[in-house]
């Protein structure tokens, strides 16, 4: 009698199995110790009271849209985050009433929204403010630098700060000027793919675990954690220095992703069922980005690393605005017009010329 088989459970796809090991909703805890830390050299920046506020968060790891309205100078109606108050605010504020000033001041200090408060210009901060900033617990700073600059400076960084991230199993490398993830079963060869690139000149960024940071409304890019910075793991060898091994042309430390290569081992259904031009570009979505995806197939006498380099080259040609495939169909198609008259034309490379400054 034979043996009844049990039903497997179904497989997970290859992109789910190298996806997000992170969250990439939540927002990063920035908090106003974070920011002094950051940020006192630049801004000329002194903790004048509310010590005991330093561990607010600047943006509540929940936000929807984090960085939104987060700094400017003072507002009652729509409250910033960090509430800046320059030459023109302190003339307001001492043009009030006794009563209408401590309504404004307790209003400033007690708003859930506001986390931390920023006197600017090199101005004095008023007794009042520094009082309620110890009542409040909330972190009042003083800045010798005039507020425009001030304000201009925080929201450059604490877009960056606060911007959505996401960590990404997986090797990060720069191949031919090119931000490419290499993602992958465990075990399948990424690592040694890396090192097989890196003995052909280029780059590496990161092994095992990629962060990704959303920077703009298109722009992803990766980075490496600090304790894995210069480090790659390979089976067999165990954990090589590539700065040390290599030079130091050979790593670095960020760098905005372009593509994707996904690894995948040879079955033969799956390579019959292989869409051999191509026709449709994959994507994969990081961050709600769609960035172009093209799957290697591991197997005995395939050169990776010539593949990705191909595939990199393949895809700065599209940046370029030139698609092999639809120059492939157009000599056919005038090919066939023709009915044999003549070889078709070579073409005249135009397309080739034409916006290359777009890839960066």
């Amino acid at each position: 009698m034979r043996r009844k088989q049990r039903k497997r459970p179904p497989r997970a796809s290859a992109a789910l199995r190298s996806g997000p090991v992170a969250d990439p909703k939540s927002t990063p805890a920035v908090t106003a110790q974070d920011l002094f830390e950051a940020e006192s050299g630049p801004l000329k920046l002194k903790w004048v009271s509310g010590e005991a506020g330093k561990g607010r968060l600047l943006e509540p790891t929940t936000a929807k849209f984090p960085g939104m309205a987060l700094v400017g100078h003072l507002n009652f109606v729509h409250p910033n985050r960090i509430q800046v108050i320059g030459e023109a605010e302190l003339d307001y504020l001492a043009g009030l009433g006794k009563a209408e000033r401590e309504q404004a001041v307790h209003r400033l200090f007690t708003c859930d929204k506001t986390s931390v408060v920023i006197v600017a210009n090199g101005k004095k901060p008023p007794s009042d403010l520094v009082a309620a900033a110890d009542r409040t617990s909330l972190a009042l700073f003083l800045s010798a630098l005039p507020s425009p600059v001030v304000i201009d400076h925080l929201q450059y960084y604490l877009t960056r700060a606060l911007a959505p991230r996401v960590t990404v199993h997986g090797v990060y490398m720069e191949v031919m000027g090119m931000g490419v993830l290499i993602t992958g079963e465990s075990g399948i060869g990424k690592s040694e793919l890396a090192l097989e690139l890196l003995s052909r000149d280029h780059r590496l960024i990161a092994d095992d675990a990629v962060e990704f940071v959303r920077v703009g409304p298109d722009v992803i890019v990766g980075q490496c954690p600090t304790l894995l910075s210069d480090f790659l793991e390979v089976r067999g060898l165990g954990i090589l220095d590539i700065r040390l091994m290599f030079g130091e042309t050979a790593v670095r430390h960020k760098k905005k992703l372009h593509l994707i290569v996904h690894l995948e081992s040879i079955q033969r259904m799956k390579m019959s069922k292989i869409d051999r031009l191509q026709t449709t570009q994959r994507t994969r979505s990081i961050l709600d980005v769609d960035i172009p995806e093209v799957a290697l197939f591991v197997g005995p006498g395939r050169n990776l690393a010539v593949l990705v380099e191909a595939a990199t080259r393949a895809y700065i040609l599209r940046m370029w605005g030139f698609d092999p495939l639809e120059e492939f169909m157009k000599r056919h198609h005038e090919h066939m017009n023709s009915r044999g008259a003549g070889p078709a034309a070579a073409p005249a490379g135009d397309t080739l010329r034409k916006a290359r400054n777009k890839v960066d």
